[in-house]
């Protein structure tokens, strides 16, 4: 299954690698996190798991934050990604910032957050 949600800051990015990390009895296929000014895109693969796991993770997603309809540059992202392209090939090309993509990984979004604020100089929004 493939689930793909828009969140409104890092807190609640932190909040869904958590879920898939401690909660989820059966591992991920891999996880995407891509930051945008406005916020951030978090699209989660999954390999078969009953309908009764796709519910929990869906309202657990749905809690957090949207179902997202990505514009047609951020499918062409998603797709390279998944295809085997690497995170740094994809970010030349499209010009996007790609935190995760593969296992879940809270340390990679908590770098890009503090390296992000320390060069601004304060905490935007999106990544509190």
């Amino acid at each position: 299954m493939d689930y793909l949600y828009y969140l409104g800051n890092a807190s609640l990015v932190l909040r869904v690698i958590e879920h898939l990390k401690c909660v989820s009895a059966e591992p991920v296929q891999f996880v995407t996190v891509l930051h945008q000014l406005d916020g951030w895109v978090v699209r989660v693969v999954c390999p078969a798991w009953s309908t009764y796991r796709q519910g929990n993770l869906r309202a657990f997603l749905e809690e957090l934050g949207v179902v997202y309809a990505p514009n047609p540059r951020l499918q062409h992202v998603l797709y390279d990604l998944e295809n085997g392209c690497s995170a740094i090939e994809v970010m030349q090309h499209y010009k996007v910032a790609v935190i995760v993509h593969g296992q879940p990984d809270r340390s990679e979004i908590e770098s890009f957050r503090e390296q992000f604020i320390q060069g601004l100089g304060y905490c935007p929004e999106t990544l509190g």
